[in-house]
């Protein structure tokens, strides 16, 4: 049997080299950033950008270390890929963010001794973009091992552990953005729980409104009755074209008319600034994806389903709760996580009309010119968005698993 048949059964490589183009891009774009723009950036207050410090010119004799990073990732490009070269080249690059990380705490601690108290070691532009190309190199062999969820979180706690140990113990405190943390200590903390109260309360209200609108769509629709259908979504496509600033400014002069009028609502914090125009908008924001959700999901279950339920004696509102929410549920859940995910980032522009949160410290630092007080508001914010997209990819891998589908099917 000749070689090209077995390779077109399946049991014999070619002979030509394979390459890992991903695991050879992104490196070579990462040392360029690292060693072609400025590593840290040393100012002597936080109003100024400071001079740039590149981190080949750094006095540290471990600076050889990225360009081994570089060279391991590069072998791994170019041998077999096998299940334990993908998790070694996912490893070696999650592995570099609190390599940098040390990096740059240890040179502000140097910079920091001869340095008045009010100057600033910030984080450059070659230290994001080396730290955002290996993790996109880190996901990329992810996705092309199959990896699973208890995978994944193992990997992000091997990168994360170290980094929260880093800063328990201080060794980051040099750093411009942790001085700006200490200077607002006593204040981050309440904010950031003002910002999950107002996602949270915003996400409840819009599912319980958006979820059954979903419904009603799906049931007069398919009942022949698309006029409700119809109406429902252009008006809420039309909500979210209207950017964030104009929604709060048109819902500001109703509220504030109704606090007046009812002296009770004003009572209760329903007024033109504050919690209730921001929770508003961000409930008319998440309207769509979780209506749409649910009308998707409902739309993909095979009519045969309810036709077999309905066969076996059950009642409309058992095959609706029993039968045709659980197989619908991986889309319902898929539509709730874009309003959340949404949501969390939406949340910051509330701080404009009063309603607190990581916005507040943010829009504070664009005011002062001050870039690592931004960053203090945004970084927490992105945490925050990818924390709440992997809990919701979790949900949505529980409800699409056979077992769920089987229980479904089953009932």
């Amino acid at each position: 049997m000749s070689a090209a048949l077995h390779i077109a059964e399946g049991r014999l490589e070619p002979p030509s080299v394979r390459c890992n183009f991903v695991l050879v891009l992104l490196p070579l774009l990462a040392a360029a950033t690292l060693y072609g723009l400025p590593f840290l950036r040393a100012a002597p207050n936080r109003l100024v950008s400071g001079i740039p410090v590149y981190f080949s010119a750094l006095p540290h004799s471990l600076v050889w270390l990225p360009a081994a990073w570089l060279l391991a990732l590069l072998v791994i490009a170019f041998l077999r890929p096998s299940r334990a070269v993908l998790g070694l080249g996912a490893m070696v690059s999650a592995l570099l963010l609190p390599l940098l990380i040390w990096f740059a705490a240890s040179q502000a601690a140097l910079l920091a001794q001869t340095q008045n108290p009010i100057a600033r070691t910030s984080l450059g532009g070659g230290f994001w973009l080396a730290v955002l190309l290996p993790a996109l190199a880190s996901a990329d062999c992810l996705r092309r091992l199959h990896a699973g969820r208890v995978a994944r979180l193992l990997l992000l706690a091997a990168a994360a552990l170290p980094v929260g140990l880093m800063l328990w113990v201080g060794w980051c405190d040099e750093l411009a953005l942790m001085k700006e943390y200490a200077s607002r200590a006593d204040v981050f903390w309440p904010l950031v729980l003002r910002h999950l109260q107002i996602v949270g309360v915003s996400l409840v209200l819009a599912m319980c409104i958006g979820l059954p609108l979903g419904w009603a769509a799906w049931r007069f629709g398919s009942a022949g009755k698309a006029g409700f259908t119809m109406l429902i979504f252009p008006v809420l496509n039309i909500v979210q074209t209207i950017p964030s600033i104009a929604l709060f400014g048109l819902l500001m002069a109703p509220l504030a008319l109704l606090a007046a009028s009812w002296p009770a609502l004003g009572k209760a914090g329903i007024s033109g600034v504050g919690l209730a125009p921001g929770v508003i908008a961000l409930v008319l924001y998440s309207l769509l994806p979780i209506v749409r959700g649910m009308l998707t999901g409902l739309l993909q279950v095979p009519s045969s389903v309810a036709e077999a339920a309905t066969g076996m004696g059950m009642s409309h509102a058992n095959i609706f709760w029993c039968v045709q929410l659980p197989l619908a549920l991986p889309l319902v859940l898929a539509g709730v996580r874009t309003a959340a995910v949404q949501a969390v980032g939406l949340a910051a522009v509330t701080a404009l009309i009063g309603a607190g949160g990581l916005g507040t410290i943010m829009f504070e630092g664009l005011y002062a010119n001050a870039q690592d007080l931004v960053l203090l508001g945004v970084l927490p914010i992105v945490c925050m968005g990818v924390l709440v997209d992997m809990a919701f990819s979790g949900l949505i891998a529980l409800a699409d698993s056979p077992q769920a589908t089987r229980i479904a099917t089953h009932d």
